[in-house]
């Protein structure tokens, strides 16, 4: 049994924990509801570039850009929305029906030695590219193509921080139910519709 001073500090730390976690979920929540109006840009800009194409034969390059860059996007910024909302497929033969404790160390365990890890990597190898793409502010290199392909490889790292950081707080979550009396509660809080 915990002192009651201990239970106190455990009590401050896990509301803290909570608070940290609740601040990136909201963040990815509300990239993510952004985000997803870019599909309806995407949708127009591809039915112009096909009606142009096919009924006035004429085109762009850079409309054609655009829809690949939008596209590419939506996935890469909202993929940190797709695993906080559990989107993400899994292979579901053990872990559905298993407790919230063993679901939160198998998430845990993930996050911490796969998801992070690669998260690292792309971060750490997309960053000198898009410096140098920044340096030179890199443009499209078909004539007629976009500028500002530094803004769009930009989109690789905010991806690789917004998804490590609903990873942390995936991790913390998975923490939270482990070190919670009762910690067989669902993993996601009663906010976020668990």
């Amino acid at each position: 049994m915990l002192s009651l001073k201990t239970q106190q500090w455990v009590g401050t730390d896990l509301r803290m924990l909570r608070l940290l976690i609740r601040l990136i979920d909201q963040l990815n929540d509300a990239v993510g509801r952004v985000v997803s109006w870019f599909t309806v840009v995407m949708v127009i800009n591809v039915f112009l570039v096909v009606t142009l194409r096919y009924v006035f034969s004429t085109g762009w390059i850079w409309m054609q850009e655009f829809y690949v860059w939008t596209h590419a996007t939506v996935f890469l910024l909202g993929a940190g929305y797709t695993l906080l909302h559990e989107g993400h497929v899994r292979i579901d033969l053990i872990y559905r029906d298993a407790s919230q404790k063993y679901k939160a160390m198998v998430n845990m365990i993930g996050s911490l030695f796969l998801g992070l890890p690669l998260i690292y990597l792309v971060f750490d190898r997309a960053l000198p590219m898009v410096s140098r793409s920044w340096l030179i502010l890199e443009k499209s290199a078909e004539a007629g193509g976009m500028p500002g392909l530094f803004l769009f490889k930009s989109v690789i790292v905010l991806f690789a921080v917004l998804f490590g950081l609903q990873l942390f707080a995936l991790l913390l979550r998975s923490l939270d139910t482990l070190l919670s009396p009762g910690g067989d509660k669902d993993l996601r809080y009663p906010e976020q519709g668990g």
